[in-house]
């Protein structure tokens, strides 16, 4: 059915369901005159209601005060209509692909059926269908509203449309800014082809080849560290600058209203922490009313849908189920599910993840202060199984050291930071702007964090704290590290297409930080085998190196080892604080553990040339210590390196 076919030639007169919004009776006193709510329960809920952005109706579901259907039931009655029933009439889907699904699904409206020369349209938030109404009968002539929830709403949008959802999850991102039409073909031909000239080179003149790669691994080596002891040294200034507590700032806003929160917790074949997670998740002490709980799971996981099944699952937590695909990535989820959202901050957890009780207040809080140019906000990681083996002990100081130094010290000189896979918080309508995360890349969380920054939003850190389990076997670590160097390759390679234009929406300050923590960071995990080759020229090994005359030899050697005693001076100030100092005589053995990243590396390059979008997803629930509380230091990456893109 065409557009034009929908509409009629003449409005007629039809019952008013939504513009005169004086007359209709108030839902609380409905619903106490027919005995469906105690007077007590309404007074109680007008009193929520005055601090929290939330509707009267949700209020009272949050809290058990009523059930959803004898809810909706009267909210029909109040807008003298009746509630949609699409179990038995499914909604017309000519008349839904006409105002479109995107539309329907961020206006709360569902076009249900034509009867009697009258399109139905279904309303999740019948107060607002008067500012739709005109929009409506342009395009279906006469229309009638009737009533659903949200809930029913979305499940009957899923149940007729998950191939169209599917694919607009996939292709969010505008093509120039996805990395989704990987060209893998072409790069296997030029690593061949590059891959000879290294042969050749290696023949005819080894030395010069050796040489050409050691300079630049020694001045990506000299780059990565100036920019690592700078940042920490600005951060070393702020904390010496934060022991005295601020005063409160008496001309700050204050907030009237709490808003609604949305958190996206994508999960993939999870039977051995879904129960945690929910436990975790219940622990956030924000209102229920306010706090929208999506655990997203994909439609051929049997194993986390079954064991979610199991789970009697709370009101504010849900389960959005995203429908079959050869592409299966954490951002093609979070895509997928960032339409359902409810809430206007939208934030992402990790499946082991368990975040402070108090962190969803402190996210609010912030977003408030800052103002709408403040787009995100990324919180601090932290792990309660540091203590299972020296891969979770070197783990757990490597992130101290991301978190608590480089992270916020590269915040303060300006650089456009990598952001982690969880703990990341939004405002929804920016997010949309942007188009969601890039379904195709595997560090999606550092390209999104670019991607802001070129739109001219900024990102900030909030020092609240979610725990979760550190990796403490040396394979998984290899391909969730292989995982994340991938996706570092793929995301600069994708922002580098036209440098003229990131070099002019970010500023030559901004451009250079990309390099370093990009590019640099990639050099330096491949080239770390001449490096470490250097260790044996005092073992008096045949080297290269002693070519080179006795000056210019102990700069190199100087600088390699400065290098190696700021990443340690760095590592052991972050575990300074009392719940990380048991690690400080472990930061040496990160010597040890780096070495685990270059054989990530390369396993990283060769799925970019033959697999590019292939998710190595990270095994949870393998170590064996119990929890403990949400409390202490948290960390990532060290250095310029991968923050902590997603599991």
């Amino acid at each position: 059915m065409s557009t034009q076919g929908l509409r009629s030639s003449a409005v007629r007169a039809l019952p008013d369901t939504g513009s005169r919004r004086s007359a209709r009776p108030r839902l609380g006193q409905m619903l106490v005159e027919t005995g469906v709510l105690t007077a007590q329960d309404q007074l109680r809920t007008v009193a929520l209601q005055s601090r929290v952005e939330a509707r009267f109706g949700d209020i009272l579901l949050a809290h058990g005060m009523i059930g959803k259907d004898a809810l909706y039931d009267t909210i029909a009655r109040q807008y003298a209509t009746e509630t949609a029933d699409f179990t038995r009439t499914p909604p017309d889907i000519r008349l839904v692909e006409a105002y479109g699904l995107e539309r329907c699904l961020a206006d709360g409206l569902l076009p249900w059926r034509r009867k009697d020369g009258v399109t139905e349209i279904a309303s999740a938030r019948p107060e607002q269908f008067a500012d739709h109404r005109t929009a409506l009968e342009d395009l279906y002539g006469p229309v009638r509203m009737v009533v659903t929830s949200e809930t029913d709403l979305h499940r009957a949008v899923l149940d007729k449309h998950p191939v169209t959802l599917a694919a607009r999850a996939e292709t969010r991102v505008p093509a120039p800014e996805s990395c989704r039409a990987w060209p893998a073909r072409a790069l296997r031909r030029a690593a061949a082809a590059l891959g000879l000239l290294l042969v050749a080179g290696l023949i005819w003149a080894p030395a010069a080849v050796f040489f050409a790669f050691a300079a630049w691994a020694i001045l990506t080596l000299v780059a990565g560290t100036a920019l690592k002891l700078a940042a920490a040294l600005a951060q070393v200034r702020a904390d010496r600058q934060a022991r005295a507590p601020a005063p409160e700032d008496p001309d700050a806003p204050i907030m009237a209203r709490l808003p609604s929160v949305s958190i996206l917790v994508p999960l993939y074949r999870e039977r051995a922490i879904a129960s945690r997670l929910i436990e975790r998740l219940n622990r956030i002490d924000y209102p229920r009313e306010l706090l929208d709980i999506c655990l997203v799971v994909e439609a051929d996981d049997k194993v986390t849908c079954d064991t979610l099944e199991a789970i009697r699952l709370p009101p504010h937590i849900r389960q959005i189920v995203v429908p079959h695909s050869t592409l299966k990535t954490k951002p093609r989820a979070l895509n997928y599910a960032l339409d359902f959202c409810r809430g206007t901050i939208v934030g992402v957890y990790d499946a082991e993840d368990a975040p402070a009780p108090d962190q969803i207040h402190r996210v609010v809080r912030r977003f408030h202060e800052r103002g709408p140019d403040v787009a995100c906000l990324q919180g601090v990681l932290d792990f309660y199984n540091a203590r299972t083996n020296w891969v979770s002990r070197c783990f757990t100081i490597e992130y101290a050291a991301w978190f608590r130094v480089l992270l916020p010290g590269l915040t303060r000189l300006g650089v456009v930071i990598p952001l982690g896979g969880t703990t990341l918080f939004f405002r929804r309508d920016v997010l949309t702007e942007l188009g969601g995360w890039d379904a195709h890349n595997v560090t999606e969380d550092a390209d999104l964090g670019i991607r802001l920054a070129r739109r001219g939003y900024r990102t900030e850190l909030i020092d609240t704290v979610t725990e979760e389990e550190a990796n403490c076997w040396a394979w998984p670590w290899i391909k969730q590290r292989s995982r994340w160097l991938k996706g570092y390759m793929m995301t600069w390679a994708v922002h580098m297409r036209a440098p003229r234009r990131l070099l002019a929406e970010l500023g030559p300050w901004r451009f250079l930080g990309i390099q370093l923590l990009f590019l640099g960071t990639i050099s330096q995990f491949l080239l770390a085998p001449i490096l470490w080759s250097f260790w044996l020229v005092p073992l008096g090994a045949p080297h290269p190196l002693l070519s080179l005359d006795v000056p210019t030899l102990s700069l190199v050697f100087t600088i390699f080892l400065a290098s190696e005693l700021i990443g340690l001076a760095v590592a052991a100030y972050a575990v300074r604080g009392p719940k990380h100092r048991f690690l400080t005589p472990w930061a040496p053995v990160l010597m040890l553990y780096f070495p685990l990243a270059a054989l990530a590396a390369y396993k990283g390059l060769a799925e970019l040339l033959f697999r590019p979008f292939f998710w190595d997803k990270t095994e949870h629930g393998q170590c064996s210590q119990a929890e403990t509380s949400v409390t202490g230091v948290a960390g990532s990456t060290q250095g310029p390196q991968p923050a902590r893109p997603p599991n």
